[in-house]
């Protein structure tokens, strides 16, 4: 059966990060394709500059002279490095020099210059010009990266953003659908109570009306679990050995007599804090599932035990087992693998007990054929 909500929602998610992957890379490319347009326009820049110091000792007219320094005087942003291999000496332009080994340093910065762009010589001079990359194209290149980084911090906000407005209005959906659900069964179950009272001042069979009154009992405990879904249950400290054995104690009598439930109990109470009306429908729902993978006949183990500031409930069944990748999807509203299947089971008792109880449900270890065992992780009471 394909999700209810997964059949709306996947291609949402597929939509949004194919724009988001759009975007980072149109963005990428332009700004990359800037950065290549502004290196070569330095690059023209100092063949100019070059070009000029070539000219330098050649310019004897004023004007000429005068052009000359112009160029020269024109370079303020990009590094330059101008070594004259006759006399062995460097001179620089637009770079601190450190005091000290003034050479040192700048020949250093030579080999670094030549790594990044190749040197301009100036062969009548015998001198060769390093240059390196102007601030303003440093500060480019970095910036695809800046950008990528709030681009990210967009979509990652915008993506929460996207899931959290998607599970409030799934929250209001299971609250207003629980609440709903309890009063409507509220006046049916009233009625019930009556006819019992009725049928036991009739005289009817004892036996009958016990069995009638139990299952009235039952309708009691599904509409006082209905009705805390979408607000703050109360918990209080129990004993988990027995609140599992009565959460169990309905369905044994109901299930097919070829399911065998074992239970693997520390014979020292295990003591949490939980709201048993709620809990116990997260071993129902656990239970029911279990029965329903063996085709309703096989073993179903209830393990407990302690384990640091945790204790733990195994429920492992002999049943057709899980797929690893469906051990986090099925937790999801909707997902199901049954035919006439709601799929609001398992993720309703993953709700009970991550929200309402602070604790953790998942696939511990399954194998197709084998069985599976899913594990409740509650924080321990001391």
């Amino acid at each position: 059966m394909i999700p209810i909500f997964e059949s709306w929602r996947q291609p949402v998610k597929l939509l949004f990060m194919a724009v988001a992957v759009a975007v980072v890379l149109v963005s990428l490319v332009f700004s990359n394709r800037l950065v290549k347009q502004l290196a070569k326009e330095e690059r023209s820049k100092i063949e100019i500059w070059a070009a000029a110091m070539e000219l330098l000792p050649k310019s004897g007219e004023s004007s000429d002279m005068k052009l000359v320094l112009q160029i020269l005087q024109s370079n303020k942003t990009i590094p330059v490095i101008l070594h004259d291999k006759t006399a062995g000496s460097f001179s620089a332009n637009n770079l601190k020099i450190p005091e000290g080994d003034a050479s040192g340093y700048l020949l250093k910065k030579t080999v670094e210059f030549e790594k990044k762009h190749a040197p301009i010589v100036l062969e009548e001079l015998n001198q060769y010009l390093y240059y390196d990359d102007s601030y303003i194209l440093k500060r480019l290149q970095l910036y695809p990266y800046v950008q990528l980084s709030a681009i990210v911090v967009f979509i990652v906000l915008a993506f929460t953003s996207l899931v959290s407005s998607q599970r409030a209005q799934q929250n209001k959906i299971w609250a207003g659908l629980s609440k709903e659900t309890a009063h409507q069964l509220g006046t049916p179950l009233s009625a019930l109570t009556a006819w019992t009272e009725y049928l036991k001042l009739r005289s009817f069979d004892p036996v009958l009306i016990a069995e009638i009154d139990k299952d009235v009992d039952r309708l009691r405990v599904i509409v006082d679990r209905f009705s805390k879904i979408g607000s703050v249950p109360e918990t209080g400290t129990a004993v988990w050995q027995e609140v599992v054995r009565r959460s169990v104690a309905y369905l044994e009598k109901r299930i097919s007599g070829k399911v065998e439930l074992r239970f693997k109990f520390p014979e020292s109470p295990v003591v949490v804090q939980l709201n048993e009306p709620l809990f116990s429908w997260v071993v129902e729902n656990l239970t029911k599932n279990a029965v329903d993978a063996m085709g309703g006949e096989g073993v179903i183990t209830y393990t407990m035990g302690e384990r640091g500031n945790y204790c733990y409930l195994d429920i492992d069944d002999t049943g057709k087992g899980i797929a690893k990748s469906r051990f986090n999807r099925i937790f999801q509203p909707g997902f199901t693998t049954k035919e006439r299947g709601w799929g609001l089971g398992l993720s309703l008792a993953k709700r009970i007990v991550k929200e309402y109880h602070n604790g953790k449900i998942f696939v511990k270890q399954s194998e197709i054929g084998k069985g599976t065992t899913f594990r409740i992780l509650l924080r321990r009471r001391w």
